[in-house]
């Protein structure tokens, strides 16, 4: 059963780049890390999005060949509308 006011493994994947941004109001925030703690699929995904994050930041935009780029748009444009 669900507490209200406790967010979900949906609600947490969506909010994770807010997270990680520092973008998150103060009382999500505390509903995020208050699932984290109770939660090890999430803790895990948090820290794979924080090593993707690391990995991905290295990479300097024009190092991606454009082929890769405009592949990479075609196949997530339009990904959050479904």
């Amino acid at each position: 059963m669900r507490v209200a006011g406790e967010i979900t493994c949906r609600e947490l994947v969506e909010l994770v780049t807010d997270y990680l941004e520092g973008a998150l109001p103060a009382d999500q925030r505390t509903r995020f890390e208050e699932h984290l703690a109770t939660c090890a699929w999430c803790a895990t995904y948090l820290d794979q999005m924080r090593q993707t994050r690391r990995a991905l930041g290295a990479l300097a935009e024009d190092s991606v060949p454009i082929e890769a780029r405009d592949a990479l748009l075609h196949a997530f444009r339009g990904w959050n509308a479904a």
